[in-house]
């Protein structure tokens, strides 16, 4: 008998699966309502090629990925992962080793042979699993000003 997977990778396209997502990205993106949330994906993935994509478990979403194709000089063409959180019940399942695997796979599918992230000062949890689980190189620091508030 085989194992039979109750792991399911979505893409989030439609208003009303993007607005599902929101009840795992608000514990990531604390900052945003629902209507911004929706408003800033729906253009991400107009413009900027966006792709939100939900791990779901046994039909429940348990973690949430968004990333995006980009060209710098830098690193070339490579996938930029934007967001990426699981459901703070469902941590230390394997979740985000898995959403985070399937970027890289669909990266290498579609042509990208870099897959690279930021992640915030505080977070010394996620730079661990970044850099120990996933293994990623730390390259470099992100700055940021903010020109208006």
């Amino acid at each position: 008998m085989g194992i039979t997977s109750t792991l399911l990778f979505k893409e989030l396209r439609t208003k009303e699966e993007i607005l599902a997502g929101f009840s795992v990205m608000k514990h990531l993106r604390t900052h945003l309502d629902e209507n911004s949330y929706l408003e800033l994906v729906l253009e991400a993935q107009q413009k900027e090629g966006y792709r939100l994509v939900a791990l779901y478990d046994h039909g429940k979403m348990v973690a949430i990925t968004g990333f995006m194709p980009m060209i710098t000089l830098y690193n070339g063409r490579f996938i930029w992962v934007c967001d990426l959180v699981t459901a703070p019940s469902e941590r230390s399942k394997g979740y985000g080793e898995k959403l985070l695997s399937y970027v890289h796979q669909w990266a290498e599918e579609n042509g990208y042979g870099i897959v690279s992230l930021s992640s915030g000062l505080q977070r010394v949890d996620a730079h661990r699993f970044y850099e120990e689980k996933m293994q990623y190189d730390k390259v470099s620091y992100v700055f940021l000003k903010r020109l208006s508030e």
